[in-house]
């Protein structure tokens, strides 16, 4: 048991983004199904967890548990939930990445449920339709994390084309378009919040495009942020030594982006011209950078 977990935590760590982002979602699952069975073989009613990580429609509600914006794109409560959004998870992120770096990835299926989730509350607290179920709707799945990338490269690569059994070469874009309007005539379905969150990550992936193409990538902020917080969240040696410390925190974080974007252009050069192309320096800096 000790070698199963080993092992899977250093093909997580050795795993690409696209691998980690799975990984959690599939975690999450799994540990999520496992606390539902052991609270009903103690015969505990009305608890569960899945309460405090989707993201409420209510804004009072959000504003005790705000941390749900963020958890519940990694939430699935279904197997066939999961597993589809799981399959074009792997399908169109694999399809992003051959244009764009892992970090811009990451911080698009951030943002784009960020976007998913705050289109889902706006509609449940001004329409209307919604009022009634407004209180006690949530929102969980990464779909609308999903539709950002799908989107994303759609826009980008309008005429990228992919194989569908039964209907041959398709691009890519008409299957986005298709998957909008369906979501768009969905949305007063049952399932109105995951539809709507669909349509708010789609926007938010074609804003991704569009700015990109202008020379912006709106992901940078989102990814600085995940650096910060991934330092503050760090542990911290146990061990205090008595000389100060040759550099600030600020000097710290600066040398560790800039680390980062130097591995990032690596990783394009990489893209455009091989293994071969790398100069021994590069190769080295690539090689260490692995091992961390």
């Amino acid at each position: 048991m000790g070698n199963f977990l080993d092992n899977l935590k250093l093909a997580f760590q050795r795993g690409s983004i696209l691998t980690k982002l799975i990984y959690i979602n599939v975690g999450a699952f799994i540990v999520l199904r496992l606390c539902d069975v052991i609270f009903l073989l103690f015969n505990v009613r009305g608890v569960s967890l899945y309460d405090y990580l989707n993201m409420p429609s209510s804004p009072a509600l959000l504003l005790l548990r705000p941390w749900t914006l963020i958890t519940y794109m990694f939430t699935h409560s279904g197997f066939l939930h999961i597993l589809f959004n799981m399959l074009w998870l792997y399908w169109f992120g694999a399809i992003f990445l051959r244009f764009f770096r892992p970090r811009q990835l990451g911080g698009l299926y951030v943002l784009g449920g960020i976007a998913g989730g705050a289109l889902f509350m706006a509609a449940y607290n001004v329409f209307p339709y919604f009022s009634a179920m407004a209180a006690g709707s949530a929102l969980m799945g990464a779909s609308a994390s999903v539709m950002a990338i799908v989107f994303a490269v759609s826009f980008y690569r309008k005429d990228y084309e992919i194989m569908l059994l039964f209907f041959g070469r398709v691009k890519l874009i008409y299957l986005a378009l298709g998957a909008f309007l369906f979501d768009l005539l969905a949305i007063t379905s049952d399932n109105a919040g995951g539809h709507i969150a669909h349509i708010g990550g789609a926007l938010l992936g074609i804003c991704f495009a569009a700015w990109i193409r202008k020379g912006t990538d709106i992901t940078a902020f989102m990814n600085r942020a995940i650096d910060a917080l991934a330092n503050i969240a760090k542990p911290k040696p146990k061990m205090h030594v008595s000389y100060k410390r040759s550099e600030t925190r600020y000097e710290y974080n600066a040398r560790k982006n800039a680390a980062n974007a130097e591995i990032d252009a690596i990783l394009d050069k990489l893209k455009r011209s091989g293994y071969n192309g790398l100069s021994s320096e590069e190769k080295k800096k690539l090689f260490d950078a692995s091992k961390r």
